[in-house]
């Protein structure tokens, strides 16, 4: 009996895992206190889309196209893209091509503006030229190691990092414009960047860890590619004075596997207080 009803679990347990959970969407709110942050522009509203991985099991151009319209019912001021566009073998996935990807991920529509950086993932393509050549034909900036000012109720600077692995991460020549007492966002796609960063940042954006895709109660996370375990897996993190929020993101990689680890849309209201 204990055995039939061990059985039953496992098999319960394998389809949430492979396919009612990596098959969902969630979009899931983040308030976020800034201490310094202008009070002008609290409650600004950015969207962050993480690990698209499109072409990962359930996450072809049409859960692009869900992810785009939900994203903008939101009705984000800023939509960040943290990189990861593509997928390299993900067993049950089917590569798509970028040049299929950007139009999909033109529609996203914010006032203020929607930036991206690439990911380890896109840099790993035989032709990384690719990515960039599809966003630049559809008008999607890519920050590789610069900033923008961002005019606003007043005005903030949005800095991309160059990712940790492949990217060569410059966070001063990324700040480099950006005036020294200036509101500012960084946003990158690992957050493995984030002990490095001695420059003053009010918050700092990331993705790459999906997570850790699978949770095990008691366990935690078994595998979370980064140097530092768990401390940057997912969420907000507050560390000697600095703030990071990482997004568990949309697709998956490496396994089509998802488990108390739902893909998500993460929207940050940013609040300035203490």
């Amino acid at each position: 009996m204990i055995q039939k009803a061990l059985a039953v679990v496992v098999v319960l347990a394998g389809l949430w895992a492979f396919w009612l959970e990596p098959a969902s969407l969630t979009v899931r709110e983040y308030r976020v206190v800034l201490p310094e942050w202008p009070q002008p522009l609290s409650g600004l509203r950015i969207a962050v889309l993480s690990d698209l991985h499109v072409g990962s099991p359930f996450n072809g151009l049409d859960r692009l196209r869900e992810v785009v319209e939900r994203t903008n019912a939101e009705r984000p001021d800023l939509t960040l893209l943290t990189g990861d566009y593509v997928i390299q073998g993900v067993p049950g996935g089917t590569f798509v091509e970028p040049a299929d990807i950007a139009p999909e991920l033109a529609k996203l529509e914010a006032r203020l503006g929607v930036f991206a950086v690439m990911g380890n993932h896109d840099w790993w393509l035989e032709e990384p030229q690719e990515v960039i050549d599809a966003f630049r034909a559809h008008e999607i900036p890519l920050l590789d190691n610069r900033s923008v000012e961002i005019r606003a109720a007043e005005s903030f600077w949005l800095a991309g990092i160059g990712d940790w692995w492949e990217g060569n991460p410059n966070v001063a020549a990324a700040l480099a414009a950006v005036p020294a007492e200036a509101p500012r966002l960084l946003f990158t796609h690992n957050p493995d960047v984030f002990p490095t960063i001695l420059e003053r940042a009010d918050l700092t954006i990331a993705g790459h860890t999906h997570g850790g895709q699978v949770f095990l109660p008691l366990l935690g996370r078994l595998v979370v590619p980064s140097d530092y375990g768990e401390r940057y897996a997912k969420g907000l993190i507050e560390e000697g004075g600095k703030r990071l929020f990482v997004s568990t993101g949309v697709g998956t990689s490496i396994l089509p596997v998802r488990f108390l680890t739902p893909p998500e849309i993460s929207v940050l209201e940013i609040v300035s207080g203490p």
